[in-house]
């Protein structure tokens, strides 16, 4: 048989500080933008409208930030998790450079933590992701975490290494954009509220929902050209926990992100990824819901803008009206499917 193919990294493949250069460089168009509109309905005015975008110092309407983190996410699935089970986790995450049509980015990866688990047939790798664009300017810097099949149970245990990850992405660490509010329309963007009008402890139930239909996640996932068979493949899928292909994680960041623009219409830049945890398994017909609570509001060296860090929670088939989280237990409630800690920018 060829051995020309390629079947992927499995868990005893990784190793610490090895260096993961990812094929292919993806040039971004307006047609990726045009598709990821139609799949989740974002409606941020600087990202829809190169005017509203202009009127602000971007030279052309930057594409969302979420399209970018995906485009770069994409890169890394052949050599991080095509032989995943599932993506459990962010942290440490920032975006750079705005991305606009026309961009090309580029992905490298660095595992920095790796542990098995006490089955014997996975184990977790941590690696650190890195976009950049053209011009070598880092558009995305984060690491994840995923859970990944061992190919030969009997190979030999690595020691246990798990980052130290912060808990936050430092202020000082946050890209601006280099944007005036001075010409912000409120009556376009969506919504008169500013920074100052959010308050710690805040909660605010997007109302809306959004229903997974099976088609649209295969598009979107072929979108970011993300490879990992637990998607896929349902003849796999017959052998496997669930018996059904598993919801790409980022779809769901996706549908809350743009849900989340009924409240939150000014949130109009996504400076970080503090946390974020995939917390129960999504599949076709769930119809996804969320809410948003005011962790932190947090001064910037900018006259213009404030930044708000959000903790976005994710619900399927269950309206969010009640923000539902954990458990009496501590574990996490099961109708939620995201708890993700980031940060974005509004005008002050």
């Amino acid at each position: 048989m060829s051995n020309k193919t390629i079947a992927g990294n499995f868990f005893e493949d990784f190793a610490i500080g090895q260096v993961l250069e990812h094929a292919t460089p993806r040039t971004i168009t307006s047609g990726d933008v045009s598709l990821y509109t139609a799949l989740y309905g974002p409606r941020f005015a600087a990202n829809s409208s190169d005017e509203f975008a202009r009127s602000l110092g971007f030279p052309q309407a930057p594409i969302d930030d979420f399209l970018a983190f995906h485009m770069v996410f994409g890169k890394t699935v052949p050599d991080v998790s095509l032989n995943a089970v599932a993506n459990l986790g962010y942290a440490n995450g920032r975006f750079g450079a705005p991305v606009y049509p026309g961009d090309t980015v580029s992905t490298t990866s660095t595992v920095t933590g790796l542990k098995e688990n006490s089955n014997g047939k996975t184990g977790v790798v941590y690696v650190n992701s890195v976009g950049r664009n053209q011009n070598g300017e880092m558009v995305l810097d984060y690491t994840r975490w995923v859970m990944v099949h061992k190919g030969d149970l009997d190979a030999m245990t690595p020691e246990p290494i798990v980052p130290n990850l912060p808990e936050t992405v430092a202020t000082a660490e946050l890209v601006l954009p280099e944007v005036s509010m001075a010409n912000y329309n409120y009556l376009l963007a969506g919504s008169p509220f500013r920074w100052g009008d959010y308050e710690v402890g805040e909660k605010i139930d997007h109302v809306d929902g959004m229903t997974i239909e099976e088609a649209e996640h295969m598009l979107a996932t072929r979108l970011y050209q993300n490879t990992a068979k637990v998607h896929f493949d349902q003849y796999a899928a017959n052998s496997g926990r669930f018996q059904r292909r598993l919801i790409y994680g980022g779809h769901i960041i996706s549908l809350a992100r743009a849900l989340s623009f009924n409240g939150l219409a000014n949130a109009f830049k996504v400076l970080a990824i503090n946390a974020g945890s995939h917390s129960n398994p999504t599949f076709a017909g769930d119809t996804i819901y969320a809410y948003s609570e005011v962790l932190e509001q947090i001064e910037l060296d900018s006259s213009d803008l404030g930044a708000l860090r959000l903790r976005l929670v994710a619900t399927k088939d269950h309206p969010a009206a009640d923000f539902p989280l954990r458990g009496e237990d501590g574990k996490y409630d099961p109708a939620v499917v995201l708890d993700l800690d980031y940060t974005v920018a509004l005008p002050r």
